[in-house]
């Protein structure tokens, strides 16, 4: 049986649910120094208020670059087990990065998806997801181990799968449109420095 027939294999079929809550369910499963690296907007804001970690990166400023610097985390580092949190319109800016994961296959990568169908940061103007179911993308990308998460056990029991189980994987959520309680601290040397740090190659 296939990782995707455990789970709802459409967009449409999965709960949509509270980001910060998933997101605070991720950190909670965290016990091995895993790196996370959110992508711009409420998916790092999240993570920051979710409690900051050393081994956390923030991305600031640019749109779709969560999955390729957890890529190039996850090769650097294979012993590491790499999350990326990133928003459906800055994953439809990268979409050929599925297919750079799928072909380079890291065992260690987690790619998670927080699809509310909106560049909410922006002001909520939609995006392409409702129409380009992007889990559906990732498998046809070469990446087997994709499917949408049904509701809050499911993704947490995927999670704990995917920090388990060789990868790479593509956990995708529909999350709501709730505004963050934290904002991330804009200071991008040190996010820098402190997560090099938490990786250990700088003292």
């Amino acid at each position: 049986m296939s990782f995707a027939s455990n789970h709802p294999t459409r967009r449409d079929q999965a709960k949509v649910m509270s980001r910060a809550e998933l997101t605070r369910r991720l950190v909670a499963r965290l016990d091995h120094e895993e790196a996370v690296i959110g992508g711009i907007g409420f998916a790092n804001f999240e993570l920051w208020g979710a409690g900051q970690r050393p081994q956390n990166f923030y991305m600031l400023g640019s749109m779709g670059l969560a999955v390729p610097i957890a890529l190039g985390v996850a090769l650097a580092q294979p012993s590491r087990r790499v999350v990326a949190l990133e928003g459906d319109g800055s994953m439809l800016m990268q979409l050929g990065a599925l297919a750079t994961v799928a072909g380079l296959a890291p065992k260690n990568l987690i790619v998670v998806i927080q699809d509310n169908g909106a560049y909410q940061i922006t002001g909520g103007q939609p995006t392409a997801a409702s129409v380009a179911d992007l889990v559906a993308v990732a498998r046809a990308s070469g990446l087997a181990q994709s499917a949408w998460a049904a509701d809050e056990g499911d993704f947490e029991e995927m999670v704990v799968r995917a920090l388990r189980e060789d990868g790479p994987w593509v956990i995708g959520t529909r999350i709501d449109s709730a505004k963050p309680e934290a904002t991330t601290e804009r200071d991008p040397a040190r996010i820098r420095d402190q997560f090099m740090r938490g990786l250990g190659v700088k003292r």
